[in-house]
């Protein structure tokens, strides 16, 4: 089920027309006709009050292979729920256009959802700020990730597990200690070996 579709069904369902969810979210009724219609999609700030209005979370709104019938009242998201989380595994920040099985998405919990602007195409990324408490994670998201060598393009995701950094592509998982520079370098030529510029190589810790 897609969000558009969630979008229509949650807001007939509490009786809205799409000018008092306009009025809601801050935003034109044609803004709401274009998330309906799947042709626009709402920024993150809207996305968060959708997840407020509606109770649900935003797992739910976001992931195509669950319904509204699986929906939970949630009591906090964004930033907070992240600093609210259970404990967790893995956390870290994934680009859902990076992936080329988007079933992996079940392993995560996702917290925040961010739309960047690419300047290109397609002109938005999807990233999902999430945790994971599936123990095979990084295996699981190896298998996942999309790789075009051929055009130069090699997607990975990054995330951490306590002290341990992972970089991960496909059928390809890097690690490094925390503070270890060594450990680090060494991961940053195999990412240079892959075409990963030094650039893109400044991820969060």
């Amino acid at each position: 089920m897609k969000l558009s579709e969630k979008i229509i069904e949650l807001r007939k369902a509490n009786g809205m027309t799409q000018e008092e969810l306009a009025s809601i979210c801050n935003v034109s009724r044609q803004s709401i006709s274009k998330w309906e219609a799947d042709i626009a999609l709402p920024e993150t700030e809207k996305l968060l009050i959708l997840g407020k209005t509606f109770h649900v979370s935003m797992d739910i709104l976001l992931k195509d292979d669950l319904t509204l019938g699986e929906a939970k009242e949630v009591h906090s998201c964004g930033s907070n729920a992240l600093r609210e989380k259970e404990p967790s595994l893995y956390e870290g920040i994934l680009i859902k256009e990076s992936l080329r099985d988007d079933t992996v998405i079940d392993l995560l919990h996702i917290h925040k959802i961010e739309l960047w602007n690419t300047g290109g195409k397609p002109k938005y990324w999807t990233v999902l700020f999430f945790t994971s408490d599936q123990a095979d994670f990084p295996q699981q998201i190896s298998k996942a990730i999309l790789s075009d060598p051929d055009n130069g393009e090699n997607w990975f995701v990054d995330f951490k597990a306590r002290n341990t950094k992972y970089i991960v592509f496909q059928d390809k998982i890097l690690q490094y200690e925390i503070g270890n520079q060594a450990e680090k370098e060494a991961v940053c030529e195999e990412c240079r070996k892959m075409g990963i510029s030094d650039e893109q190589m400044n991820w969060p810790e």
